[in-house]
């Protein structure tokens, strides 16, 4: 008989997401009539920019004509979109990124999972707590932990807490680790990290041979000129840093799938027999092996993400997420709620009211209110007792959501 992964046995009953749809699915179908405005999941509502469906209708044409048609296109990303992210993301804010060490991709949710592809099953892991769930559950399905306690944590994971004790900024890991995820700006706290604090974890990294992986997905949300949007921004970070990034919150491509990763030339590792070993190659192998690019339209469009026209029509979405996430901390505060977040980044993260457990304020959210949000808890152990409330939504929706909740706590 065929044996399956013993290690997915160990994963928690549900993947956060999942879970959350089955709980409004169900309450959906007791309440027919009930208007559920959803500001859970991270999911973008308004249309693309214009500049990137011009963009791809262009491409879609060419596709049609023997002449301009194109079918695989290299795995690592078309040279166009390529050397644009290179010269605009990362050149443009003086961090030293070359067009061939970045890889497109169709998710960050894909890379930041499969880049564990080319890391040994024996490496000690770090996260922070509260964390996105992907980064805990890729890791225990390639193994790299036990169990889970009561509480939700595993065995063999490294924890670094971030919660409003510690003014949201992790400490360094205690004991000696091989892998740390970082995402700032943070999901699911919306809180940001500062030079100072990124300079921490690379001097960390560097004197204990570990790699940063650094989630930038949201970094465009970022208004303060004084925070990093790059780890590369910081110095020695290319020795020591891998960086995802992604169209779907900043351009809303959630629907079109782009992203891309980078892979500094001159950051190693080491293998079983000691020896120094380029990452750059191996990602590229595994890249290469196990993908085959996105389609030549969606490049074309992220392409557009960085035109003249495209780069203010992408300001604009982007500035009116921030507004919704403005108009949210500012009813939740005057509905009497401790509330993070929400201005350098799409999610607003507030203290649970009167006690209530995370899943409790779900209930009590979705039943009387017919809000959706997202449990703390479900987000690691530290999250117990916080919430989660996405800025992704229309106008209308966002104030409907505040008059309600303000009406709820009234």
């Amino acid at each position: 008989m065929a044996l399956v992964n013993d290690n997915y046995l160990k994963l928690k009953a549900g993947y956060l997401f999942p879970e959350i749809g089955r709980r409004v699915a169900k309450f959906a179908e007791e309440n027919p009539h009930a208007k559920i405005i959803r500001l859970g999941i991270g999911d973008v509502t308004e249309p693309l920019p214009p500049a990137c469906t011009d963009a791809m209708h262009k491409a879609v044409d060419e596709m049609a004509n023997r002449a301009t048609f194109r079918g695989y296109g290299p795995e690592q990303g078309f040279d166009f979109l390529r050397n644009a992210i290179a010269q605009q993301d990362f050149v443009s804010r003086k961090a030293d990124v070359s067009a061939d060490e970045i890889f497109v991709s169709d998710g960050s949710k894909c890379d930041t999972g499969n880049i564990l592809d080319i890391f040994g099953a024996g490496n000690v892991v770090a996260v922070t707590d509260p964390v996105y769930p992907v980064y805990v559950d890729t890791n225990v399905m390639a193994g790299r932990t036990g169990v889970a306690d009561d509480t939700g944590r595993y065995e063999r994971l490294v924890y670094l807490p971030v919660t409003a004790e510690n003014n949201f900024t992790p400490s360094l890991p205690q004991e000696k680790v091989d892998l740390i995820y970082l995402c700032y700006p943070n999901n699911p706290t919306g809180t940001v990290a500062t030079q100072e604090t990124l300079k921490a974890f690379v001097n960390y990294a560097k004197a204990n041979d570990a790699i940063l992986f650094f989630d930038a997905a949201y970094e465009a949300y970022i208004t303060d000129p004084a925070i990093p949007h790059s780890i590369y921004e910081i110095a020695g970070a290319r020795d020591v840093a891998i960086e995802f990034r992604s169209f779907s919150k900043t351009a809303g491509f959630t629907g079109t799938r782009c992203a891309y990763t980078v892979v500094p030339k001159e950051l190693t590792a080491r293998a079983g027999d000691g020896s120094k070993v380029e990452l750059h190659g191996l990602w590229n192998r595994r890249h290469s092996t196990k993908f085959n690019g996105v389609s030549y339209i969606i490049q074309r469009g992220a392409e557009a993400v960085y035109s003249d026209t495209g780069r203010p029509q992408v300001r604009a979405l982007i500035d009116f997420y921030l507004e919704n996430a403005a108009i949210l901390c500012r009813g939740l505060r005057d509905a009497g709620l401790i509330v993070h977040g929400g201005v350098n980044a799409p999610y607003v993260w507030l203290k649970t009211p009167g006690g209530m457990t995370s899943w409790q304020f779900f209930d009590h959210l979705l039943s009387k209110s017919h809000l959706v949000g997202t449990p703390g808890s479900g987000f690691g152990a530290a999250g117990e007792g916080y919430f989660r409330l996405s800025a992704f939504n229309s106008r209308a929706h966002v104030e409907e959501a505040v008059c309600r909740i303000q009406q709820l706590l009234s």
